[in-house]
């Protein structure tokens, strides 16, 4: 995937079309670990509920939820999506620049299990179709009841003629949409991203890189692995606890976040909206008003949406309240930032049927 397309009118243009729109993404570079029991059933929860921290057992067939595999530490791994596939059966969607050590990990962590382990990365051509005009242009391509997919949902259903296409209605924009996996073939994949371009012109549908998914993502506080969630951070730093299930038994780094959440945060992670002129880049160091460094932005760009230069970054609590000065240093310049609610921006939701 480019940074952007040309063709589009770049970033901004792109970063638009999903917010008003609809626009198309090649996330084929994203990883896929199938876990399914070997001989009994069983195996292959008790697998995916030791190595990820949220509670895959509240899954029914076809719900997808946001996780994370952790180590000892209580740091990240990477961030995952766990989908329920059968009465034993998980896909995971893992980062493509993990995808080698995470799938070294997950054998490595579930050998005591009576489950397989599968790599099916090179499988799947992965697109996501995102916006509040997906479900038209999707619905123009498949046959599967789109409206009563409910968010984190997936189905089974045919889309440009290839039937069994995994049909998710998730997403990394904040906005609805869709990601469909379909076999990862040239000609095949090839097809279908130009009938989904097709089928979308009438809407304005455009091609969209990594410049518009980063900035989407950035407005809905969305993590980014080596950003916002490292194996130097652990999950109640991230604030991502409520995707944490501590009370669902042992998994790996619960041991580790108990005792992190007795001892209390050092750090946390917290929007910055600057105050004054500047961007704050990832890397830019944060400081006091007296000079002194307190942290870092993990994440920054301006906003497309809200026409203001946002940041994420790690301050300690004290600097964490809404209306908090804190300072960026942009060009060894000292520039004020204001800790604000996020995310940043959240869309409006319609009910969906279902």
């Amino acid at each position: 995937m480019p940074v952007e397309y040309p063709s589009s009118g770049g970033l901004m243009a792109e970063h638009k079309a999903v917010r008003g729109g609809v626009g198309l993404f090649d996330v084929s570079h994203m990883g896929d670990i199938r876990i399914h029991s070997a001989k009994k059933p069983g195996g292959a929860l008790e697998a995916v509920q030791y190595i990820t921290m949220n509670d895959a057992s509240r899954l029914a067939v076809g719900q997808a939820q946001y996780s994370a595999m952790l180590y000892p530490e209580g740091t990240f791994v990477d961030d995952v999506i766990v989908h329920r596939l059968g009465e034993d059966d998980y896909l995971l969607v893992i980062n493509a620049g993990t995808r080698e050590k995470d799938v070294n990990w997950v054998r490595e962590n579930t050998r005591n299990f009576d489950c397989r382990v599968e790599d099916l990365s090179d499988a799947y051509t992965q697109l996501a179709i995102q916006g509040p005009r997906a479900v038209d242009v999707l619905g123009k391509l498949t046959d599967a009841p789109l409206d009563s997919i409910k968010s984190y949902w997936f189905t089974h259903g045919t889309v440009c003629g290839l039937p069994n296409t995994l049909i998710a209605r998730t997403g990394y924009t904040g906005e609805d949409g869709f990601e469909i996996y379909i076999p990862s073939n040239v000609n095949t994949s090839e097809q279908v991203w130009n009938a989904v371009i097709k089928a979308g012109e009438e809407l304005g549908i455009v091609p969209c890189g990594l410049g518009a998914r980063n900035t989407l993502r950035l407005e809905c506080k969305m993590a980014l692995y080596e950003h916002e969630i490292s194996d130097k951070i652990n999950v109640w730093e991230a604030g991502l606890d409520r995707y944490c299930k501590m009370e669902k038994g042992e998994f790996i780094g619960r041991g580790a976040l108990e005792k992190a959440r007795a001892a209390g945060l050092k750090r946390t992670l917290v929007g910055l909206e600057m105050v004054d002129r500047g961007i704050a880049r990832d890397g830019y160091r944060c400081l006091n008003e007296q000079g002194e460094e307190i942290g870092v932005v993990t994440s920054g760009s301006p906003s497309p949406t809200l026409c203001k230069n946002i940041a994420l970054a790690y301050v300690p609590p004290a600097f964490s309240a809404i209306g908090s000065s804190v300072y960026v240093e942009i060009r060894s310049q000292k520039c004020r930032a204001q800790a604000v609610a996020t995310p940043f921006y959240k869309r409006q939701r319609k009910a969906i049927a279902g």
